[in-house]
């Protein structure tokens, strides 16, 4: 029976919806009561204000869930893969019947509007779905052997304990993309998300914990939650006993997680930075551009890994785009990600609030201009960090714009020709959604192309973010190279094997070596 939460204590937290959170673990049948401590405070962006305090896991803890994963892999890998899919049913089922109560709850604690927070949690109940469709799935080859009577296969067992590491900005949906996979390919799995959204992830995770308590097959410690630091992901990252390691975040955070990973000769799935950018052709539906183009910039204020950051528009079209930019920008509506109306809720802290002014002085100086970037007052919201989506004329390329700044910014450039435009796209140093609004078939296919775009992401008339579960979703150069679902994302997960079997009653050796003996 699950333990209903008491009110939150004033001393815990006094925030505006600090007596909510409470309410909506109560109604999740969900307990806080010993995640409770003094280690980590938690705020909401909505209003600056602490949502509760938490403890978190130390170096000890890690130690004890890592042994646990292992011992809960051994049993798992040999349950078989259609009844794990089975658990992942069950709790996509229950995510369902929670959904209005989880988006709210991460609509709180992340910022977000609450159509992209329901948005977020049906992602988990798709991927659900996807997962329990592949436990079926889990295929080989069967490939042609050059030996007589001779069966050559390749197929694919678990690999062991996943460790996910995920960001603030999708507190729900990352994790769901890499666990769910990973539970029917037979692995256990310890999450480690930001100490921005503990809530929201605690939520998510005793949810899966009770439907695994309530399943036959599943054994103790099947997924396990670690509510710490970067010393916490930094254990997961070195531990020998965690076989793989999906990271999402920024390019400094996977640099150092590949290399932990690497020098233990273990497995790393990063899905890092974006720098992503959308070409507007003289060919596009203009009405169409400025859609795509405005969501994709302001979608979760500008904090998605997808975000669209640079907009390359054609110079025969690009003065009236940039006005009518402006002004459909300068007209969102700006405010609590509660109420229907609302466009843009807040940034999740005031770093990320001083990182943005930082880049637009910073656009300024390399002689951009700016329209909108301001703080935003929200009348009842003092300590939250509201801020107008900036669009930047920018007279080039220059280093601010090659840097991903999470926040609302839209850098403006021109191009003469195709070629200039894919240049431009491709000359960051990340790689992972890019997009071209065009009517022109031959633009639309070059761009797709082995000399177009080299991102992971390439769309044709939509915008860079919004991408479906049922494709790889990932990107190239230093955004990681990692898929972490979606496709045959699944391999990540799982070892593979190449077996030969002889049924023969001789010896034949591959590419016509002889090695003769005489044996009685």
């Amino acid at each position: 029976m699950n333990v209903i939460d008491k009110p939150l204590s004033s001393s815990s937290a006094s925030g505006t919806f600090a007596g909510e959170i409470a309410d909506l673990f109560r109604k999740l049948g969900l307990s806080l009561a010993a995640d409770r401590g003094s280690d980590l405070a938690v705020y909401s962006p909505i209003d600056g204000a602490p949502l509760a305090m938490l403890k978190m896991h130390r170096a000890d803890d890690m130690d004890a869930m890592v042994a646990n994963a292992g011992t809960a892999f051994l049993a798992w890998r040999q349950v078989p893969a259609p009844h794990r899919g089975e658990l992942v049913r069950r709790y996509g089922q229950l995510v369902r019947e929670h959904k209005e109560v989880l988006s709210r709850l991460l609509t709180i604690e992340n910022g977000k509007i609450l159509t992209e927070a329901r948005g977020e949690v049906q992602e988990v109940i798709d991927i659900c779905e996807y997962a329990v469709g592949l436990s079926r799935q889990l295929f080989g080859l069967t490939i042609a052997s050059e030996r007589a009577e001779h069966r050559l296969t390749e197929y694919w067992h678990p690999v062991g304990p996943l460790g996910l590491i995920s960001a603030f900005n999708f507190p729900a949906a990352v994790w769901a993309w890499g666990t769910t996979v990973a539970l029917v390919c037979g692995n256990s799995a310890i999450w480690k998300p930001s100490e921005k959204t503990p809530l929201t992830a605690l939520a998510f995770a005793k949810l899966l914990q009770r439907v695994a308590a309530d399943y036959e097959f599943a054994p103790d410690h099947l997924v396990q939650i670690a509510i710490g630091d970067a010393e916490c992901g930094g254990i997961i990252a070195d531990h020998p006993g965690v076989s793989i390691v999906s990271a999402t975040g920024s390019v400094r955070m996977g640099q150092d997680v590949g290399v932990r990973v690497q020098r233990r000769f273990g497995r790393s799935v990063l899905e890092l930075g974006g720098n992503n950018a959308a070409i507007v052709a003289p060919s596009a539906d203009i009405g169409l551009a400025l859609r795509g183009t405005i969501f994709a910039a302001t979608g979760t204020c500008g904090q998605r890994c997808t975000t669209l950051r640079r907009l390359i528009v054609h110079d025969s079209i690009h003065a009236d785009f940039v006005k009518r930019l402006v002004a459909a920008v300068g007209s969102l509506e700006i405010g609590s990600p509660l109420e229907d109306a609302t466009h843009v809720g807040p940034l999740i802290d005031k770093a990320a609030f001083d990182a943005m002014q930082r880049a637009l002085d910073r656009a300024r100086s390399e002689g951009g201009t700016v329209h909108g970037g301001e703080r935003i007052e929200v009348s009842g919201f003092p300590g939250a960090y509201y801020v107008r989506p900036a669009v930047v004329e920018m007279p080039a390329q220059s280093e601010i714009v090659c840097e991903e700044t999470f926040a609302p910014i839209l850098y403006v450039l021109s191009y003469a020709d195709i070629d200039e435009a894919i240049a431009l796209q491709n000359g960051v140093s990340q790689g992972l959604s890019s997009c071209i609004f065009t009517s022109d078939v031959r633009e639309a296919e070059r761009f797709q192309s082995a000399t177009g775009s080299d991102c992971g992401i390439v769309n044709v008339n939509i915008g860079t973010s919004g991408a479906e579960i049922g494709g790889a979703f990932g990107g190239e150069k230093v955004t990681g190279g990692g898929r972490v679902s979606g496709s045959d994302s699944w391999k990540n997960y799982m070892r593979r094997v190449t077996a030969t079997v002889n049924y023969s009653t001789s010896l034949p050796l591959a590419q016509g070596v002889k090695f003769d003996l005489d044996i009685d």
